[in-house]
């Protein structure tokens, strides 16, 4: 017969069995990411770890992302192909370091002369419909794209002085594919080389300089010590990056992560629009290594125009490409109509 005691008993020990098996789910293994940045360790510092450290925080065990710093796994070139394939499940880079297949990769890191500010990235992303043809582009291709952002303007940081576009010619510099192409026309020798080993290749003499970055990062890397001269003309605003995932992956993972990862993303995006930008001015003034050179604005009024025939040439590509050209093209008739702050003419 059933006792009371019985009953109490075996109910309790059902009940504790009941309990415990949400610490059961809880102790299972945490959904395992590999991520890399095309930034090395420095600048990843700043960059995304971040926005790794703080979702990893938050997803309290449930999700885990390993971050891998410039050409760990794979070289930069191959990160695409990495994602693609599953090697790597998610990538921080711009399309056109990562040699994306994709119709808009032309347009990652510095498109030339196409963005003043880094507001323009995310006011192009999220109003004007950039955000839209990204992502159908990618999932054309097996990738998710997670979220685009804006980094740094694109200067000439050398060791000899730049006053002039004729001091440009014949000058070797390391730069992105898509602004490598744009300054051939004014002598540029454009020169790919691991991002690690840019420091070495300007004491070699393989290098004339740098056209990556801003000043923040010139100082931030290190390449402060190797180059004297910083041009205060850039080429673009800001650099256009991504955080994309193998879409596979991407979709194995719960929504509430998902969205969680994209929270932590955007906040990367924050970080990076004042830390950029108090950086660009103060080490200007104060950064006390590179002596600040200027081409004229009558004689760099040469690059701006220039770089709408590229547009054109660009748009010409294809349906895809004509599209972007297109939003770029009002967005900024838009800003120059507009005036100051958004444009100065």
């Amino acid at each position: 017969m059933t006792t009371r005691r019985k009953f109490l008993t075996t109910g309790a020990l059902a009940g504790a069995a009941s309990l415990a098996t949400p610490a059961v789910v809880r102790a299972q293994a945490p959904i395992k990411w590999r991520m890399q940045t095309y930034a090395g360790a420095a600048l990843g510092e700043h960059v995304v770890k971040p926005a790794v450290d703080a979702f990893n925080a938050i997803a309290n065990g449930q999700m885990e992302i390993e971050l891998f710093f410039a050409d760990q796994i794979v070289p930069t070139g191959e990160l695409f192909q990495a994602m693609q394939s599953g090697t790597i499940d998610c990538v921080q880079s711009d399309d056109d370091s990562m040699a994306s297949p994709t119709e808009v990769t032309v347009f990652g890191g510095y498109f030339p002369l196409g963005l003043r500010y880094s507001l323009d990235v995310p006011a192009l992303f999220t109003k004007y419909g950039l955000k839209a043809i990204w992502e159908e582009e990618y999932a054309k291709v097996g990738v998710k794209h997670i979220s685009a952002g804006s980094w740094d303007p694109c200067h000439f940081s050398t060791k000899d002085p730049i006053n002039s576009l004729k001091d440009l010619e014949g000058k070797r510099i390391f730069t992105f594919p898509t602004a490598g192409r744009f300054l051939t026309q004014f002598g540029v020798v454009p020169v790919t080389l691991p991002w690690e080993d840019i420091e070495v290749a300007m004491q070699t003499g393989e290098l004339d300089g740098i056209a990556w970055s801003g000043i923040t990062e010139v100082y931030t890397v290190g390449w402060s010590n190797v180059t004297n001269y910083f041009l205060t003309n850039n080429i673009s605003g800001a650099w256009i990056g991504h955080f994309f995932a193998n879409m596979d992956r991407w979709n194995e993972v719960p929504p509430h992560l998902q969205k969680l990862l994209e929270t932590c993303f955007e906040q990367s995006h924050y970080y990076r629009q004042h830390w950029y930008w108090a950086g660009e001015a103060d080490l200007r003034i104060n950064g006390g290594k590179l002596q600040l050179t200027t081409i004229p604005d009558a004689e760099w009024a040469t690059v701006e125009a220039a770089a709408q025939t590229f547009w054109d040439e660009i748009a010409a590509e294809s349906e895809v490409k004509a599209k972007v050209v297109e939003i770029i093209k009002k967005y900024n008739d838009v800003q120059v109509k507009a005036g100051r702050p958004y444009r100065y003419t």
